[in-house]
């Protein structure tokens, strides 16, 4: 027969005896950084079509014919329009769709990005 307070009569793990103690569990999320955003802008040349500017502008960027309308006219009455905001690797992607789209169709439009 055991003797009394061994392993064996240790109450501390069932319920309603041992430590009485409460506490949270909390998790930390670790922070994540917010990427880097940048602007997609098209600029203005006096040789390039509005129309192939607005199918490029539905194309790449996905705009409603309305939307590339807007922003065509923006561009060439202001010299330079904002076609969207993107993380790095995105707004690279869509530079480089529409300067080589722009090129195969041997138009001079330009397009750059700048960090927001």
């Amino acid at each position: 027969m055991p003797a009394h307070g061994g392993p064996e009569d240790d109450d501390s793990d069932k319920p309603g005896k041992g430590s009485t103690e409460t506490g949270t569990i909390t998790k930390t999320r670790p922070k994540t950084k917010r990427p880097n955003l940048y602007r997609v802008l098209l600029l203005n040349d006096d040789y390039t079509p509005m129309e192939f500017v607005v199918l490029v502008l539905q194309d790449v960027f996905n705009k409603s014919r309305e939307e590339a309308m807007q922003i065509m006219l923006h561009v060439h009455q202001k010299g330079v329009g904002e076609c969207g905001v993107y993380p790095y690797e995105v707004a690279e992607t869509k530079v480089t769709r529409v300067m080589d789209t722009a090129r195969k169709n041997q138009h001079p439009l330009q397009c750059v990005m700048e960090k927001q």
